[in-house]
């Protein structure tokens, strides 16, 4: 395999790791709550400082980038979130597992602004390589369900969080061997990338849209993909009650509806975005508020679609951001994007704690994220459109004001 295939290997990894991490509580909260006799509603809010510092480090995770280098912290990125999920797994009370918790969120959130600038740098068939990066990272947020009902099943939550520690510490050590080895270099930039000195025309309105997208797809996504596991357990009785089944259900959901990026990925590289994304977002509330009524099969069926047309939204927003903002800035602004996102997301844990102790369901969170969808509806009629094949053209550069 070339350096370049496998350094895109090891950035489509860590997309994989990193959403694996962050969803290992969400199979595990009931399990973990039951050894120290709290329910899965009380348990689920030791998760929230995690993923608040899963969007919150991204910042910081951004400027340490800029300041000693991209492949540096995606080492630090895999070396450190593994051993924190290990001293996660050492845990006596609810409150040590949160800390742990936490110290994954902020491993994590290194790295969504410094492994997807470094996807996207070069220029090229950007939509296409985010497509195919989406994919493992869904398969990482399918994994988690997955692997961790089935480590459940015949032993605890404390394997669940070790056994992929110790895969991803040593994934970090491969990685360090591969960047000393020099081959870990960037590609060489396309013509549009050198010629992009500035922010490219329309790229006020185009972060706007970016903004609002990024506020209700953080909410409806860090939801969906948080809650769906138990879900399947409360509402697909007549399918199956076993932990292991329902995991292996909403991990199918996760790994099937993940393709849809690569679809999508491919399209907008050939087609304007706009009419792109304005389809997909208004797919996304009244799917969301049809998988509200629904459960068994026809719950495993709409929760599919629900998750295809949210999966398929991710590479749109980071091509519009490749199209409009140069690569020197680039981690600084997906830093942005990806705090807001993820700090967004993990408001789901203390709402849905709230809902659900205050004698709400299920169905009344997924009616409320229904109506939040309606923001990404209003993001995509805002975003500016870009003829097809225009993104190929060099920009005039505009001042950033």
């Amino acid at each position: 395999m070339s350096p370049a295939r496998l350094r895109i290997l090891f950035l489509n990894l860590g997309h994989f790791v990193d959403h694996l991490f962050m969803l290992i509580f969400a199979k595990a909260a009931y399990d973990a709550g039951r050894a120290w006799g709290l329910g899965y509603d009380d348990m689920i809010i030791y998760g929230t400082p995690a993923a608040v510092l899963f969007g919150a480090g991204a910042p910081l995770a951004a400027s340490a980038a800029d300041k000693w280098g991209r492949n540096p912290l995606i080492v630090v990125f895999f070396i450190g979130i593994g051993a924190a999920s290990i001293l996660a797994s050492f845990a006596d009370t609810p409150m040590q597992l949160g800390a742990g918790l936490a110290l994954i969120g902020a491993f994590a959130s290194i790295y969504h602004p410094v492994g997807i600038a470094m996807l996207i740098q070069g220029g090229g068939n950007v939509g296409w390589r985010l497509g195919v990066n989406g994919v493992w990272g869904n398969l990482g947020v399918a994994s988690a369900p997955l692997l961790t009902g089935f480590i459940l099943a015949s032993y605890d939550w404390r394997l669940a969080f070790a056994v992929p520690g110790v895969i991803s510490i040593l994934l970090g050590l491969a990685f360090w061997g591969f960047v000393r080895a020099g081959r870990a270099a960037p590609p060489p930039a396309s013509a549009r990338e050198k010629a992009m000195v500035g922010l490219a025309p329309g790229w006020k309105r185009a972060l706007l849209s970016l903004g609002l997208v990024t506020i209700g797809g953080g909410f409806v996504f860090g939801a969906l993909i948080f809650l769906i596991p138990r879900l399947f357990e409360v509402k697909m009785n007549g399918v199956s009650t076993d932990v292991a089944v329902t995991g292996l259900l909403a991990g199918a959901v996760y790994a099937a509806a993940a393709f849809a990026q690569v679809g999508v990925g491919k399209m907008i590289d050939n087609r304007p975005i706009k009419p792109i994304l304005v389809a997909i977002a208004a797919c996304q509330p009244p799917i969301i508020l049809l998988m509200s009524f629904q459960q068994d099969w026809a719950l495993f069926v709409t929760a599919f679609v629900a998750m295809a047309v949210v999966f398929g939204q991710i590479p749109i927003t980071d091509a519009v951001l490749s199209r409009y903002v140069p690569d020197k800035w680039r981690a600084k602004v997906l830093s942005v994007k990806f705090m807001l996102n993820l700090c967004i997301g993990a408001m789901v844990l203390p709402f849905a704690s709230y809902v659900l102790n205050a004698g709400g369901g299920f169905e009344t969170i997924l009616t409320i994220l229904a109506i939040a969808a309606l923001l990404i509806v209003t993001a995509a009629i805002l975003l500016p459109y870009q003829a097809a094949g225009e993104q190929n053209r060099a920009p005039a550069a505009q001042p950033a004001e």
